[in-house]
């Protein structure tokens, strides 16, 4: 199944929701990264969160980042999205793992420990909007939850999971995003929660062969109103290039720039998110040098 986002509005108009299946991004980033069990499904979550999120979005040039920064040891996840969900991330420390936790799960939230938040839009303004909150459980899908309520005041809900096979690669991902608009009901927000309390995990659901169009109607099955939107692919996209990199070396400063000048086997730069690797001989970087 392709990874893609299904995206709907149901009760009425009252709750939108976007559901996703994102395993083959997931995968990619595992492999990118040669992460260990616990840190890929931390970042799958992360991943997953992003690009439900990028759905927010009004226009295409506008971004999300959201930084996670904990005292586990996975120390920090970063992702970035913009409004097409090309989703791009890292954890800071990809070799670590963990036993599994007393229910028998990926413990996550050891991992990522307790610490804050932060959610990042630039949406086009002189200055990007920047929300941060703690950590409530490092589950990553309770924090995401708890910054819209607490940050944005929007009562929502995310459910996100990653599984993981016995070769350690992700056989299954996704997860879903479901919103209140203003004026629902309190007996909507009861529906919504009873219905999420009675199905299988969602990851358990995308194995077994669910699309997102699936998930969306088995949450709310006795729901004749459901209006589907155009659906939108995931990926996992990075924009690096030679380029940015030089960017990223003029704005160290003239000083910095000098001193990296001075090696005769020049600079090896690496992305975050992709891992490729740029050089710059001396030659180009007395160039950059030049050109400030």
């Amino acid at each position: 199944m392709k990874d893609y986002i299904a995206k709907a509005m149901t009760l009425s108009g009252q709750v939108r929701i976007y559901a996703a299946v994102t395993t083959n991004t997931v995968e990619k980033a595992r492999n990118l990264h040669n992460m260990n069990h616990t840190p890929t499904v931390a970042l799958g979550r992360v991943l997953t969160g992003i690009a439900l999120m990028s759905q927010t979005l009004k226009d295409e040039r506008h971004s999300i980042t959201v930084q996670i920064k904990g005292d586990g040891p996975l120390k920090g996840i970063v992702a970035v999205t913009n409004a097409k969900a090309g989703v791009r991330g890292y954890v800071y420390n990809p070799a670590i793992d963990l036993p599994l936790n007393e229910k028998g799960k990926f413990d996550v939230k050891a991992a990522v420990g307790k610490g804050y938040l932060n959610v990042i839009k630039d949406i086009g303004l002189k200055e990007p909007y920047i929300g941060c909150v703690d950590l409530v459980s490092g589950e990553i899908a309770e924090d995401l939850t708890y910054y819209y309520a607490y940050s944005e005041q929007i009562p929502t809900a995310f459910n996100l999971g990653v599984l993981i096979g016995r070769d350690g690669t992700v056989e299954a991902a996704g997860g879903y995003f479901i919103q209140l608009l203003p004026g629902a009901s309190d007996d909507i927000i009861s529906k919504i929660e009873k219905s999420i309390f009675s199905h299988e995990p969602v990851t358990t659901l995308i194995h077994k062969g669910k699309t997102p169009e699936d998930i969306i109607n088995m949450l709310f099955p006795d729901d004749d109103t459901i209006e589907f939107f155009d659906n939108c692919s995931v990926k996992y996209k990075c924009y690096c290039s030679k380029e940015r990199m030089e960017r990223n070396l003029l704005s160290l400063g003239r000083k910095d720039l000098q001193e990296i000048a001075e090696d005769e086997k020049g600079a090896e730069l690496q992305c975050h998110f992709c891992n490729s690797k740029y050089h710059f001989s001396k030659d180009e970087l007395l160039s950059l040098l030049k050109s400030q």
